[in-house]
């Protein structure tokens, strides 16, 4: 039954794939979006196609799915229903190293800028880790959630500051600070994928000990696993997959909230299928929400980050409000 879902879910991601190629303010028809790969003749359709929507899609599925293993991961390693890279500060601190590298050290070139992401959500998430870790009684789902809030909001006063500070560099940065998809190319997808493809295997691999892990820290010794060890590595995918999602498409929030809560209710607590499901969810939400941003303000465009947002504010009030009854 699982398998028969999650092939249901991929044929919904292809459909709305090929939706997000065929629509926006210029509709274009599904024989011509066929034509454009097998005759490709540069008419102004197939221009379209090929150098922006396709690109387009093909990044918010990469993207979508990898916020969304990464919530996963880090609501099972933290405990917290409410993890994921952006509550957590890893998207921001990522963010902010790019900004940093591009305005201010004048780094360029998209391998340079994705290493760069890395090592920000590296070192944003290390500081959130040990800040949460602190005390006692260990790392517990408040403390990891303040720690996440503090250094979200001090890295966003960290860019605010470096922006007025140098008020040229707005338009250099404005690409990292709003989370979108629009205007990226197959270049900057090229640059990210293989520290996302690893993110996203080593995730996939770690799915039976997770498993374990779920259950407390006690019981997952008790059965035999290295409990630091399968965190050290599930932290490490997090980074890759969170590092190489803001490098492609700035910091997008709450696709990390929404679809581990919506899998779990749908097909239970093994992480064996949690985090598939998650990937094709996380990337069938990012699409669609992609394609709906192209309508609210036609023929202008919203950013992709704020369509998430309008979505993931209220599960995000639903999900802290049903935690703190329970």
């Amino acid at each position: 039954m699982r398998v028969f879902g999650l092939l249901i879910s991929l044929l919904a991601l292809a459909a709305a794939v090929m939706g997000s190629i065929a629509l926006g303010v210029t509709n274009i028809p599904l024989r011509q979006v066929w034509e454009s790969f097998t005759h490709f003749n540069g008419s102004n359709e197939h221009l379209i196609i090929l150098t922006a929507r396709l690109p387009r899609a093909l990044i918010a599925v990469a993207v979508g799915a990898c916020l969304a293993v990464a919530g996963a991961l880090m609501q099972v390693i933290t405990r917290n229903p409410i993890a994921s890279p952006s509550t957590l500060g890893v998207n921001s601190g990522a963010a902010f190293f790019i900004i940093l590298a591009s305005g201010w050290l004048g780094i360029g070139g998209l391998q340079s800028l994705t290493w760069v992401a890395l090592i920000g959500a590296a070192v944003s998430g290390g500081i959130v880790f040990f800040l949460g870790s602190i005390g006692r009684d260990g790392m517990t789902p408040v403390k990891i959630t303040l720690a996440g809030a503090s250094m979200a909001a001090f890295f966003h006063s960290l860019t605010q500051g470096f922006m007025l500070s140098d008020g040229k560099m707005f338009d250099q940065v404005l690409v990292w600070l709003v989370g979108s998809v629009a205007g990226r190319d197959l270049n900057q997808l090229t640059a990210v994928w293989p520290y996302m493809a690893v993110g996203m295997l080593a995730a996939l691999l770690l799915g039976r000990h997770l498993n374990a892990l779920s259950m407390g820290d006690d019981i997952a010794q008790s059965l035999g696993q290295k409990t630091a060890l399968i965190k050290l590595l599930a932290a490490a995918a997090v980074i890759l997959l969170a590092g190489g999602s803001v490098a492609a498409a700035g910091p997008i929030a709450f696709v990390g909230i929404i679809i581990p809560h919506i899998v779990r209710y749908l097909i239970g607590n093994d992480y064996r299928w949690i985090l598939p499901y998650s990937a094709v969810f996380g990337a069938l939400l990012l699409v669609t929400a992609d394609l709906g941003s192209r309508y609210i303000a036609m023929p202008k465009e919203v950013p992709v980050g704020v369509m998430t947002a309008i979505i993931g504010v209220p599960f995000f009030v639903y999900i802290a409000r049903k935690g703190r009854r329970a």
